[in-house]
């Protein structure tokens, strides 16, 4: 009898210290780091250093703010593309153009923090099926939009891959689901790929003053890719911008030394992250 009960209360014992083991884990992640709290939002943007792009219509200020989010600026009219994170301390929008449904391009509650009355919404429609506001616009179709007054064409392009996919025969980004965009801004033209390799009507592109190329793969391109896609429609300035997922410590000066030949392109490095 004494035997049995010695048993049963080790028995009791053991469980007891499992059950305290399974408290002490519980809330943790299953990669044993620290106990899951309440997330902290990010932190705010900063407004950082801008470039000045003189135009036909005025001085027109671009702002790298991150990863894939430009914002523009002609007077007191603001645009921006593809913003994702906390856009607290940045001027609201009268303009957002995103360029595609991944998380990295598209954030609703990004556009809502941007957002006040009279903000317009461009996108592609697969786009407009998650953030509603948005007017759909296709491959090859234009939109006219006003800045300051003044009347800017947004023109949307093809942005897919090729070659690369998560399997054989799927892609990344497929033909016609994401816009890449072309502002005519006062008679300067922007070129905003998003996600894409070099594609036969990037490489057909016309009279583009600035560019803004991503760079990463599996995704989109290598830094060689890209530059030689800029070889081939050669824009004025050029920004590599998407480039986080590989090695942004040296990409971009990658991009830069496959460029050093290329008469008239001017190849301008930001901080993007």
């Amino acid at each position: 009898m004494k035997t049995k009960v010695s048993y049963l209360l080790n028995v009791f014992a053991v469980a007891g210290i499992l059950f305290a083991i399974s408290l002490a884990g519980f809330g943790q992640d299953r990669g044993g780091g620290q106990a899951r709290g309440p997330q902290a939002p990010p932190p705010p943007f900063k407004p950082t250093a801008s470039d000045t792009l003189k135009t036909n219509d005025g001085d027109l200020k671009i702002t790298p703010v991150n990863h894939a989010g430009v914002m523009f600026q002609l007077g007191n009219s603001t645009l921006y593309v593809d913003p994702v994170g906390n856009y607290s301390e940045l001027p609201k929008a009268d303009y957002i153009l995103i360029t595609d449904i991944h998380g990295d391009h598209m954030n609703a509650d990004s556009v809502k923090q941007l957002e006040k009355q009279g903000t317009v919404v461009i996108a592609p429609p697969e786009v407009a099926k998650t953030v509603t506001e948005a007017k759909p616009v296709a491959n090859g179709a234009s939109e006219t939009i006003k800045l300051n007054g003044k009347t800017v064409k947004v023109e949307a392009v093809p942005m897919y891959n090729m070659v690369r996919g998560p399997a054989a025969g799927q892609f990344y980004h497929t033909k016609g689901r994401g816009d890449g965009f072309i502002l005519d801004i006062g008679g300067k033209r922007i070129y905003l790929a998003g996600d894409t390799e070099c594609t036969p009507e990037m490489k057909a592109l016309k009279n583009i003053d600035v560019a803004f190329l991503p760079m990463n793969l599996p995704f989109t391109m290598t830094p060689q890719e890209a530059a030689e896609c800029v070889k081939a429609f050669k824009p004025k300035v050029v920004y590599p911008y998407h480039y986080r997922d590989n090695d942004p410590a040296t990409e971009p000066q990658q991009f830069a030394d496959a460029l050093k030949d290329a008469k008239g392109v001017e190849v301008r490095m930001r901080n993007w992250y």
